[in-house]
């Protein structure tokens, strides 16, 4: 099997935000509100012509991912509007140069390698303007190739393209070899991601793509002995329903789920790429904001057995909970760590107290990465067992890790 440095590079990185941006966030509907919602384009032309972020918006985006935790940003470069970020240096007009006289991708480059951000691109497979895409392929295909090519030649480095949208024509010719060769002329250590969807979770493709994906899906290994090349995996998620700013969506998932997302990623040494829609000024909502930042705590806290440890075949007592491993160093995950109180005032949550798994290595600590404190154990006959008391009241983090470190 072949495996690529910057396939293993991606895969520490371990957790990135997926920004989408563009036109439609000033509607203020989500990414798809142009076609599900019967926007014309002459209508659609009103939210162009508004759009022009705050002069901080990237430097500020950027800040709040690193406060996260996240060491990527996915930002969608073009989305299915067809509105472009950067300047297509003239392959149209219809790009932030021209509308706010500005290149927003520069903007967004710029501000991640001045935190050490890795940033990527998304990119759309299709578009909605002017039914190019309906009526031309090959000619549409001949555009998007030469839109990669700007994306690829024209901002440094980058950690990678990941496109989306191959569903909306599946028998067409995609001209793959074509569009990947041209990433690899540019940039040969960029991770190629082709989103398969909904339907297709963890499908592999093209030979050059660099990982998976499991959009709102369940990470499960994605290798296996006889796989052509080694792949990575990246789970995408979103806060609430939408991609792109809504408004009126309030249906947000808590924030221990999403901890819990992040490390069943992590479990099967996959990515999790957690998305947040900016409003029209680039100003991320209240609410995405401390859900991130409440996320970052969390990682913060458990930095070591999010980022550098990996998988490996021991099975723990109870199924929900996983060990990752780095060098002699072992980390427990254990899930669903409930809160004491009072149980005539409080929900009560049903709860292993004790998580057991064979361990033929003299333990020197056991520590919790939480708050630094030691945490009991038993070994015997190959086994350890880890007592896990519940978090006291005041704290409720959902997930708790253990470092266990071996002689």
């Amino acid at each position: 099997m072949i495996v690529k440095q910057y396939i293993k590079d991606f895969e520490k990185l371990g957790f990135g935000m997926f920004v989408h941006f563009g036109p439609y966030s000033v509607i203020g509907k989500g990414e798809w509100s142009q076609e599900l919602l019967h926007i014309s384009n002459e209508e659609y032309a009103k939210a162009v012509k508004a759009f022009n972020p705050d002069p901080d918006w990237a430097k500020e985006l950027v800040a709040l991912a690193k406060e996260a935790g996240c060491k990527y940003i996915n930002l969608t470069t073009r989305h299915h509007d067809g509105f472009s970020l950067y300047d297509t240096c003239g392959l149209n007009d219809f790009d932030a140069p021209h509308i706010c006289g500005r290149d927003l991708v520069r903007e967004f480059v710029d501000a991640c390698r001045a935190e050490g951000i890795v940033p990527f691109f998304y990119h759309t497979l299709f578009d909605w303007k002017d039914d190019f895409f309906a009526t031309d392929f090959k000619g549409y295909m001949k555009y998007l190739q030469d839109s990669v090519e700007i994306l690829c030649k024209n901002y440094g480095k980058i950690g990678g393209l990941w496109f989306d949208g191959w569903w909306r024509a599946k028998d067409e010719d995609w001209q793959e070899d074509t569009l990947y060769g041209l990433i690899r002329k540019y940039q040969p250590e960029a991770m190629i991601v082709n989103n398969t969807g909904l339907a297709k979770l963890g499908q592999r493709g093209h030979i050059e793509i660099d990982s998976v994906t499991f959009e709102r899906g369940k990470a499960v290994n994605v290798n296996t002995p006889d796989a052509p090349k080694y792949v990575a995996g990246e789970m995408c998620q979103v806060m609430n329903d939408h991609w792109g700013y809504a408004a009126e969506d309030i249906n947000y998932k808590s924030v221990g789920s999403l901890v819990n997302d992040l490390v069943q990623c992590r479990r099967y040494h996959c990515n999790f790429l957690l998305n947040v829609g900016p409003m029209g000024n680039g100003k991320v909502r209240g609410i995405d904001a401390e859900i991130l930042r409440l996320i970052g705590k969390w990682v913060s806290d458990n930095a070591e057995a999010v980022y550098d440890a990996e998988p490996c075949d021991i099975e723990v007592s109870n199924p929900e909970d996983f060990v990752l491993k780095n060098g002699n160093t072992y980390y427990l995950f254990r899930i669903k760590v409930p809160m004491s109180a009072n149980p005539d005032v409080a929900l009560s949550a049903a709860y292993n107290a004790f998580a057991s798994f064979a361990l033929n290595k003299k333990v020197r600590s056991a520590v919790w990465l939480d708050d630094g404190t030691a945490a009991e154990y038993e070994y015997a006959d190959g086994k350890i067992t880890i007592p896990t008391k519940a978090y006291e009241y005041g704290r409720s983090r959902f997930v708790r890790v253990c470092k266990i470190e071996c002689e």
